[in-house]
């Protein structure tokens, strides 16, 4: 049994389904308007009423899922806790709640993950297919051909958000529909040409905005099925002839939905006119399916973000022998202390292998303080399959891997972390070390300890003595560790 969580901007969902035969089947849904993103202030400050009734919603998703172990659950949050400066506050009590951690996903990230749904929910044909997805605080537009990705964008364009802009307190105009509108068009401007060079043969529109539009000109007859341009236009005329989003007449939409009606369909309608589209189809699939069958995919042992580090070493001209001996040597050292350090989770043994593979990308740029470009690059690059947290913590050992340790990047790690990762970059500046002159021959038997902060690294008798580059490299590692009260004795 797999759950997986989505905190968007405008509801929460959560999807509880059973693995059978490499296929999810869904046992229970839930899913609640919390409207976070309306949380938020001009400093970006996202208000403790809003809190509040999210973590109210976590706590009745938290009990659905008591039984499940924490390893089968995945929740992931949008745009609202991305532009949030007070996200980890939110992300804290939500964990508390949860018993889990929340992962705040980028934009990116989030575009893969709702075409993942998306592409499982459908027809597995051959053409490729146009994906919007219209949330509370941002639009997500993929172009993919089966189960993968070509195109991916998030844009700034939120149902919630543009209600707030452009229909405040409800108020219905034809000013704001069109202000709306232009506004929309405008940050597809960026996306225009690329999305309608590369063409599609269908487009599918995914969760609440699509899905309340189509069952809106469905009601009044605009439509049987598919959204047409047409259709949308009838419906635009429609909600205009409102003053308050709370007259909209429509039995087939909650009133929560009503209210952001008119603001996504002011979004859908900038997104058919940029992008020529006629009809879309509507997916049941979304964002938190996609997690779900991402979540799948890793237990089949097909995680995206091998892929994703092999393709960044690729990209980056890594030298593929040396990182494999470095990834190879640091596992022999977390074998040998990972029960003393309490570092037995399989998450630590992942992040100290692709740790390994990247931790030089930084010489695509330069040479000097390349440790810092490393860790730079792997925080600022879209990561397919990545967290912003993992992100955060993989880019820490790649800084920390040689010179000072960062104290301050270490501190700003989420505090449940932070002792395991400063052990990790340990681990990884010993198997660099020992790499240093990528010599072809292979180490000798060595043994490393480890009491709390005090380490022993044991070679064979006069070994280091005939090798003076790793000796005078360890001495130096001694001092480096002091800085951050860790003894290390080598002999």
């Amino acid at each position: 049994m797999l759950a997986a969580i989505d905190i968007g901007s405008n509801s929460f969902h959560m999807v509880v389904a059973r693995l059978v035969d490499g296929e999810l089947k869904p046992v229970d849904v839930m899913s609640e308007k919390v409207q976070l993103a309306a949380g938020l202030d001009e400093a970006g400050t996202l208000s403790e009423e809003a809190q509040q009734r999210g973590i109210d919603c976590l706590r009745r998703f938290a009990e659905r899922v008591k039984e499940l172990p924490r390893s089968a659950i995945r929740a992931v949050a949008t745009n609202a806790l991305r532009e949030a400066a007070n996200r980890h506050e939110f992300a804290n009590r939500a964990a508390a709640v949860m018993g889990l951690p929340l992962q705040v996903i980028s934009g990116y990230e989030e575009a893969r993950l709702i075409y993942l749904g998306v592409a499982h929910t459908l027809a597995d044909d051959t053409g490729r297919r146009l994906v919007i997805d219209i949330g509370g605080g941002s639009t997500e537009c993929i172009i993919g051909e089966r189960f993968e990705s070509r195109l991916l964008e998030s844009l700034q364009l939120g149902c919630v958000s543009f209600s707030e802009e452009f229909f405040p307190g409800g108020q219905l105009t034809d000013k704001g529909f069109q202000q709306a509108k232009m506004a929309a068009m405008q940050e597809l401007l960026s996306i225009r040409r690329n999305y309608r060079r590369m063409g599609w043969q269908s487009c599918v529109g995914s969760s609440g905005t699509a899905k309340a539009i189509k069952q809106a000109c469905i009601e009044l007859g605009f439509s049987s099925g598919p959204i047409s341009a047409e259709a949308l236009n009838q419906l635009k005329a429609y909600l205009l002839k409102f003053s308050h989003t709370d007259e909209i007449s429509l039995n087939s939409i909650k009133p929560e939905r009503k209210a952001v009606l008119p603001a996504g369909t002011a979004i859908m309608c900038a997104i058919f006119e940029s992008l020529d589209i006629s009809t879309m189809e509507y997916s049941d699939g979304a964002l938190r399916e996609g997690v779900l069958y991402d979540m799948a995919g890793r237990l089949r042992h097909e995680d995206v973000r091998e892929r994703t580090i092999n393709a960044l070493m690729k990209r980056h001209h890594i030298d593929s022998r040396h990182a494999a001996n470095v990834e190879a040597t640091a596992l022999i050292l977390l074998a040998q202390v990972s029960d003393s350090w309490q570092l037995q989770e399989h998450e630590f043994h992942d992040m100290l292998c692709w740790s390994a593979r990247t931790h030089e990308i930084g010489l695509t740029i330069s040479h000097n303080r390349f440790h810092r470009h490393s860790a730079y690059l792997l925080q600022n690059c879209d990561l397919p399959g990545f967290s912003n947290t993992e992100q955060q913590l993989l880019a820490f050992l790649a800084r920390a891997h040689r010179r000072k340790l960062p104290k301050d990047e270490w501190k700003l790690l989420p505090e449940d972390k932070q002792l395991p990762y400063i052990r990790l970059s340990l681990l990884l500046r010993l198997a660099v070390i020992l790499h240093r002159s990528r010599s072809k021959a292979r180490l000798p038997a060595f043994k490393l300890q480890a009491d709390n902060q005090k380490i022993t690294l044991s070679f064979p008798n006069e070994w280091l003595q005939h090798h003076p580059l790793t000796q005078t490299d360890l001495e130096s590692e001694v001092d480096y560790l002091k800085s951050i009260d860790y003894k290390l004795k080598c002999s």
